[in-house]
């Protein structure tokens, strides 16, 4: 009889498993798709989505099912390792957390990708969307100050290697800005979205499973704005009344002319998440940007004929001394490392900087503290799987955690003023990840095992492609 009923259970699976697979979409749902496509190529996978809300939140959803079951997947894993808590508990603390605080227009393409992710086969609710978009906030911000031992809960380290240049900085006197995304490697996914809302500006961006905003953060917009960012490391604050970083940070996206409008976005009604150094750029004038957003404390510093860098640490003592526990001068310490070696590059490149330089520079291994060639997280191009954590780089961080810059991206005025940009799919430096020898090497991770990806070596590519669709 046991056998009897395993087998109906199993039949059964099969039916259900086949009806996803085969499920018929209606004609508008149909439509909806005519106006979207993907492609991969070279570790990257490309989604034009464009139209009203929920019509392109439904393209996001359904192109990109499976990246999105995988994201929610990793996240829930490792956050119970991380933290001991069900998704659903994070799902529940987002949505009473973004209540009433998340515009019309983007809960209808939330619910679009919800939809779409759903019809393809991918179970999602719109609450899963939610808190996959406002993980941030609830994760690095929120959660911290909930529990009762709060000190005992890391300080957000933060990560990404950025800068931002022009004038006599660079070979044209134009801007470059280049970025590579930190990250642990089982949440490494390449995504680029190239979005033409119904209203507001066309956004071609790095992206996350089914977050409307960058996250990593890179982008351009067809008003021409250009940007990044690199997290403020050691940040301490959250103000639940205010708007979740997603709603903030697509708006400015989307619906900025300028750096100031843009600022002002980000600014107004701030909740403290994400704690960054915005790099920015406007097309329009020449002019570059760094907006450090804090929670009490913000600073907006610009100019025609120089440089701004980005490595987790802010320049605004106010907000350094007053909303994280970083270090200034310990060189010891990634951030800081790191800032120091962006100054001797920039100065070492004046006046030579265009997008092959800018390459190479994310690819920098020179460790400041070492004072050597040795990729660890100290380096611009991170490293930690081979970083044996004699001194942490970060708090909290343990020796060879699998982490560090899976990515580079790459854009010039003149590739902006056509909405493209170069991007490469893991390490900038070619160095090479492989999941299965170093879960041999370092079994202390074996609780990752079958989330962790092989990065591989991929060309840098340009995207979007001319002839791609």
């Amino acid at each position: 009889m046991r056998r009897i009923i395993i087998i109906a259970l199993l039949m059964l699976l099969t039916a259900v498993r086949t009806f996803t697979q085969t499920v018929q979409l209606s004609d508008v749902e149909k439509g909806y798709l005519k106006k979207a496509y993907r492609y991969d190529k070279n570790g990257w996978t490309f989604v034009h989505i464009e139209g009203a809300p929920y019509e392109r939140g439904f393209q996001r959803g359904y192109l990109t099912a499976v990246e999105i079951a995988d994201f929610r997947s990793a996240v829930a894993h490792s956050e119970w390792y991380e933290y001991a808590r069900e998704w659903q508990f994070w799902v529940r603390a987002a949505d009473s957390l973004f209540k009433n605080k998340v515009s019309e227009e983007y809960v209808r393409e939330m619910q679009g990708i919800a939809d779409g992710a759903s019809r393809a086969g991918k179970n999602m609710s719109y609450e899963d969307i939610l808190f996959l978009n406002g993980l941030e906030d609830v994760l690095w911000y929120w959660w911290p100050i909930q529990k009762e031992q709060a000190d005992k809960v890391p300080k957000q380290a933060g990560g990404c290697s950025a800068f931002i240049a022009n004038g006599k900085m660079t070979a044209d006197g134009r801007i470059v800005l280049a970025h590579n995304t930190w990250t642990g490697y089982q949440f490494a996914k390449g995504l680029i979205v190239d979005l033409v809302p119904e209203h507001g500006h066309r956004i071609l961006m790095q992206s996350y499973g089914p977050s409307l905003y960058s996250v990593s953060d890179f982008f351009i917009t067809d008003a021409g704005l250009v940007g990044a960012e690199t997290t403020i490391g050691g940040f301490e604050g959250y103000d639940s009344a205010g708007l979740p970083v997603f709603e903030r940070a697509r708006r400015a996206m989307q619906y900025a002319g300028t750096i100031d409008e843009w600022a002002k976005i980000l600014v107004d009604s701030n909740n403290g998440a994400y704690a960054n150094s915005w790099l920015l750029g406007d097309l329009n004038t020449n002019e570059i940007a760094r907006l450090e957003l804090g929670l009490k404390h913000h600073s907006l510093e610009r100019t025609a004929d120089g440089y701004f860098t980005g490595s987790n640490i802010t320049t605004n003592i106010e907000l350094l001394r007053d909303e994280t526990s970083a270090l200034i001068d310990d060189i010891r310490t990634g951030p800081v490392a790191r800032r120091v070696r962006w100054n001797q590059l920039m100065k070492q490149y004046a006046g030579r900087i265009d997008a092959e330089t800018a390459k190479k520079l994310l690819a920098d291994h020179y460790d400041c503290y070492l004072e050597s060639e040795t990729p660890d997280l100290r380096t611009i191009c991170g490293h930690g799987e081979s970083d044996n954590g004699y001194f942490p780089a970060f708090p909290g961080t343990v020796p060879y955690g699998p982490a560090g810059a899976i990515d580079g991206k790459v854009v010039t005025s003149e590739l902006a003023g056509s909405m493209r940009f170069w991007a490469k799919w893991g390490h900038p430096c070619d160095i090479e990840f492989n999941a299965k020898e170093f879960l041999e090497r370092h079994p202390q991770f074996d609780y990752l095992g079958g989330y962790l990806p092989d990065l591989k070596s991929n060309p840098w590519t340009e995207f979007p492609g001319v002839t791609e669709k």
